[in-house]
């Protein structure tokens, strides 16, 4: 199978032991690649993965939320063999990680299949989720990578002057040397597609969803009016205010980004209160997930072609959301991608969080107030303590470079079609 997955694996952690996962994560993160407890290094389908704690919190009702340590990983299906490989690779790590966290195994009776059913047990789905292009793996990424950069040696150590060669004779030659070069064997394929059951599957999601919202049409079109009235009463009585975010909250953030071309976002609000913010969160991310898996599946969300992966995760009995993404370049831009391109989408789902900006008929105003909505995301946004990425080298364009380059491989091509796949190099 070809497609990717989401992990998301909440704990709760033990009274007066944050600080100790505290300090755990953050000799992990030292090195991601190959410390001691997860050896992310050593895994061959995860893309991505993180792990954060949230801090102990006082829902809006005044209740006390406990501190929960959060997993996450984006990885190459399926995902009994991701879960089946944290455990064989990383069981001891585990057990130093979830010894802090509720329920966890007594030490003394440990077994494979006791952490395999306890990682099991805390898994929590995402109500929606986004992948920059389905189908691509961590191999497949890593290797096309390797490929360009063997055809860039390639052309600039071979001892000719390739100034008097058309397009199509410099591919040729280029051609010759990939078929001389045992271990680019692969690239003479095309990389493996999704599965038939997962493309079965998308397909009756893709098709099931709108017959059913047509079976629903004669309920939804006399509530679409009255949903429409109470959403503009919210509107305009649901506090707004203008917070800025504390100085040491935005240096500790600023401390985990910007090391590599990548970056990790995360962020956790509340959802407001009521019924009908409840229920239009619902909606909107059925939806965004809907979207996701059929429409923005191509390197591209509604615009923004900077995300690798992302998801929506509700918890704590829906009173709470976390968004989680991998994205390229610095937060400012990534922030200023979706304002100008997405600002509609933003407001949809995060204006029914509490605090956001004022939004004017859902998808109105909110994230275009600039700096509202930025001080906004910078007071929800949480440090992500662990931090992997299998490529943090390439930006998603690159790697949808690589991809056309090995496409156009050995491809049929005109010399116009051929002096536009060279300039691909």
């Amino acid at each position: 199978m070809t497609h990717q997955v989401g992990l998301t694996i909440i704990t709760e952690i033990k009274a007066g032991e944050g600080e100790d996962i505290k300090q755990l994560l953050k000799a992990m993160s030292d090195n991601v690649v190959c410390n001691s407890v997860i050896p992310f290094g050593k895994f061959s389908n995860i893309h991505f993965a993180r792990l954060f704690v949230l801090d102990e919190s006082i829902d809006l009702n005044g209740r006390v939320i406990p501190p929960s340590l959060v997993f996450m990983s984006e990885c190459d299906a399926p995902l009994n063999r991701h879960l089946n490989e944290l455990v064989d690779i990383a069981g001891e790590g585990l057990d130093k990680i979830y010894s802090h966290c509720v329920d966890y195994i007594n030490l003394s009776e440990i077994t494979r299949k006791r952490r395999l059913a306890y990682l099991r047990s805390k898994m929590v789905n995402a109500s929606a989720y986004y992948v920059n292009t389905v189908g691509r793996t961590v191999q497949q990424i890593r290797q096309e990578s390797q490929l360009r950069n063997a055809i860039q040696d390639f052309l600039d150590h071979a001892q000719q002057d390739w100034s008097g060669n058309s397009s199509l004779e410099v591919r040729a030659k280029i051609q010759a040397y990939i078929r001389s070069e045992r271990t680019l064997n692969w690239a003479r394929k095309p990389p493996a597609q999704p599965g038939l059951f997962f493309k079965l599957k998308e397909a009756l999601h893709l098709v099931g969803m709108p017959l059913l919202v047509l079976v629903l049409l004669p309920v939804l079109i006399p509530a679409f009016p009255i949903w429409l009235l109470l959403l503009r009463i919210h509107e305009l009585s649901d506090a707004a205010p203008h917070l800025k975010p504390d100085d040491a909250h935005i240096q500790e953030l600023t401390d985990l980004e910007d090391l590599v071309a990548q970056n990790q976002f995360g962020a956790v609000g509340y959802v407001k209160p009521g019924w009908f913010r409840q229920l239009t969160v619902w909606g909107i991310l059925l939806a965004a997930n809907y979207g996701t898996r059929h429409i923005f599946n191509k390197e591209n969300l509604a615009g923004v072609k900077t995300i690798h992966f992302a998801r929506w995760v509700v918890l704590n009995e829906k009173r709470r959301v976390i968004f989680a993404s991998n994205y390229d370049g610095s937060l400012e831009s990534y922030m200023d991608d979706f304002i100008d391109k997405v600002a509609w989408g933003l407001n949809a789902v995060f204006s029914n969080g509490v605090g956001f900006p004022r939004t004017n008929w859902l998808i109105f105003d909110g994230a275009k107030n600039e700096q509202a909505f930025k001080d906004h995301l910078r007071i929800h946004q949480i440090p992500t303590q662990v931090w992997y990425s299998a490529y943090d080298h390439l930006t998603a364009l690159n790697i949808a470079n690589n991809a056309k380059i090995r496409a156009g491989l050995y491809s049929k091509m005109s010399e116009t079609k051929a002096e536009e796949w060279l300039r691909l190099l």
